[in-house]
């Protein structure tokens, strides 16, 4: 399936990045507690983050949506555009045209 795209891969991936960086508790996807986190660099941090995207976005070529922490990942195919949701708050969203 997939999920399609007009924009530079490179330019949703940071969009995605910076998306997700609002949720406060990304990093349980890969199984982390907020102590490994916090012992991260910085520059260690954003590179987590973006594998994180970049995993979420693939995924969601299988998935319609993608649970990141304590928030959720859609891909929104009439709208084309990825949507972050807290709970009903709409956190971000990533516009993939």
């Amino acid at each position: 399936m997939g999920v399609r795209h007009a924009r530079e891969y490179s330019d949703i991936l940071s969009d995605l990045k910076d998306a997700i960086k609002k949720i406060e508790d990304s990093y349980t996807f890969f199984e982390m507690s907020y102590i490994e986190w916090n012992a991260l660099l910085i520059d260690e941090q954003e590179e987590v983050l973006e594998a994180l995207a970049d995993d979420v976005f693939y995924g969601l070529g299988e998935e319609p949506e993608i649970e990141v922490g304590s928030a959720k990942v859609t891909y929104n195919k009439e709208q084309h555009k990825l949507e972050i949701r807290k709970d009903e708050q709409l956190l971000a969203t990533v516009n993939l045209i």
